[in-house]
């Protein structure tokens, strides 16, 4: 019975999906829904054990995966003030909600301040899944902040929840000891397993499909359970952990792209149901009147006024505060973190399991389904962009590339029309760069001197069944400033080409000297395919 009962779930959560992209309402609210659906039909569940660990195992991976899939290219110029909002944006904003929830509904005042540590991070899925899924293109880089912001400050919420928890419970730990223990060794932790799991995978070779996927995700839980073991903020190191890694190149990446794009989405799936299978209709219509005040006041006082002082040394425009001040979306590490304090050990005088859940509920659905209205209201749309750049996994899942080029002033491109370049290939331009701006090209196209053209096309893979690799080599790799024929590397990969800063292509030879941060294509042929050798005994790729 329960097979057929999670693949019901399954099947209708697809159509929850469909329906979201359709009508655009949040699809992660359609799975609490449709959980409370299930428990409203007589379906009682309230194994608060179970699912803490249920939460904690998908927030582990919703948390690597959101890392992972963060261009920090993109993300690097709007680092500081999304690194800003997660930490101290997540602090002002709890306080604030305490404050209202002791003064104004009358809570205990530490009480209050739990409830808005543990409403006070964004959430990492319901922001993503927005801005993806109803293509909001924001202009100004708002689109890698929400995404740095949302995916970064769950660790601030959980150890600010952990504060007032060991607070209430009456421990005899030290809070400035313990805010700093969570902080340095989740980001100790998150760094050195980083570079260990990089080294590791840049320099083994694993042929059997599938087991690249295995090795990461025994990573993941390396890393979360020696953080946690250490006093560490588990979740802060996996969130370095995949940010460090998803943004550099290695073998296997994207077999696991597409296991953990197929994994976290399931995770969030089961997260979200669950968690609304655990609610109990009574208790969330009786709570519902206190979680639509706090939520209220979130969106409009709490959220806008952190946002405003916080981000006004970083001189945002008017607008783009307004939709970051409404991506404030309350979710999953939320909800997550009130099962957190039920199972703890801390006499609470409140619901504070539905009256989160309340919360979330109510912001998903009010500023989940607001976003992409206000975002053609405040003119935050940019049609010359493309929100999916923001994201890591779609460049690494699709087997199309990019190459830049630059148009120098003695170029025999300039005057031509985009429909008059030959093209003998299967490559088309797909944007180019013009000074500050950014033009989709037509046709009609004429190429200037100092234009950056980007072209597109099928990349990774030939039809004879070399794979092609992309590799970056990072300053201080062991590669650097070696002639390639010096390197003593298997045969069966081949460098055919190498891109150097400034656009300038290399056909390599034994005697090319490869330097920093030069990208370097490779070709893998099989080892027991004869039909193709390398020109020169030397030239191979790495091990």
């Amino acid at each position: 019975m329960i097979y057929l009962f999670t693949g019901i779930i399954l099947l209708l959560a697809l159509i929850a999906i469909r329906i979201s992209n359709k009508h655009g309402i949040p699809a992660l609210l359609l799975f609490i829904i449709l959980g409370m659906g299930f428990g409203a039909m007589g379906i009682k569940f309230n194994d608060y054990a179970f699912s803490d660990g249920f939460a904690t195992v998908a927030l582990m991976v919703i948390m690597f995966y959101g890392g992972f899939g963060t261009r920090w290219s993109m993300g690097k110029p709007v680092a500081k003030p999304a690194i800003v909002l997660s930490s101290l944006g997540v602090a002002a904003t709890a306080v604030l909600t305490g404050l209202f929830c002791h003064f104004v509904l009358k809570f205990d005042l530490i009480e209050g301040l739990l409830v808005g540590s543990i409403v006070g991070s964004t959430d990492f899925a319901s922001v993503s899944s927005i801005l993806r899924s109803k293509k909001l293109n924001l202009k100004y880089n708002t689109a890698p902040l929400l995404e740095i912001e949302s995916g970064s400050n769950d660790p601030a919420a959980y150890t600010m929840t952990m504060v007032f928890l060991s607070i209430i419970i009456g421990s005899d730990v030290s809070v400035p000891l313990l805010v700093i223990a969570q902080v340095l060794v989740g980001l100790g932790i998150g760094f050195g397993f980083a570079y260990l799991a990089g080294m590791l995978l840049r320099s083994m070779y694993i042929q059997a499909d599938g087991l690249y996927s295995v090795l990461m995700a025994a990573t993941v839980l390396i890393t979360f359970a020696t953080t946690n073991l250490l006093g560490g903020n588990g979740f802060l190191a996996l969130y370095i952990l995949g940010i460090s890694l998803g943004n550099i190149e290695f073998h296997g990446k994207r077999e696991i792209v597409f296991f953990f794009d197929g994994f976290t989405e399931i995770m969030q799936i089961g997260l979200f149901f669950v968690l609304g299978l655990l609610s109990d209709f009574d208790n969330f219509v009786r709570t519902f009147p206190i979680a639509l005040v706090i939520m209220l006041f979130m969106t409009i006082i709490a959220r806008p006024v952190t946002v405003f002082g916080l981000m006004l040394p970083f001189r945002l425009k008017l607008n783009q505060l307004k939709i970051v001040s409404l991506a404030g979306i309350r979710g999953a590490a939320a909800i997550a973190f009130a099962i957190m304090a039920v199972n703890s050990e801390a006499k609470l005088s409140i619901d504070v399991y539905h009256i989160v859940f309340g919360i979330c509920v109510l912001s998903s659905l009010v500023q989940g389904s607001l976003m992409p209205a206000a975002s053609r209201r405040w003119k935050m749309l940019d049609p010359n962009e493309t929100v999916l750049q923001t994201f890591n996994y779609y460049q690494d899942k699709a087997r199309i590339g990019f190459l830049e080029t630059q148009v120098h002033s003695n170029s025999s491109l300039i005057g031509l029309r985009v429909k008059d370049l030959d093209m003998n290939f299967a490559l088309i331009v797909a944007k180019i760069h013009r000074g500050t701006r950014t033009i989709i090209p037509k046709g009609h196209t004429v190429i200037e001197a100092g234009d950056t053209i980007i072209l597109a096309g099928e990349t990774h893979f030939d039809e004879t069944g070399h794979e092609l690799l992309e590799f970056n080599i990072p300053k201080g790799h062991k590669w650097a400033n070696h002639l390639i024929r010096d390197l003593k590397l298997p045969h069966h990969r081949l460098i055919i080409m190498i891109q150097r800063k400034g656009c300038e292509i290399i056909v390599p030879s034994g005697d090319t000297l490869l330097l920093a941060n030069d990208k370097v294509l490779m070709m893998e042929i099989d080892e027991d395919n004869d039909s193709v050798e390398p020109d020169t005994p030397e030239q191979g790729i790495m091990s």
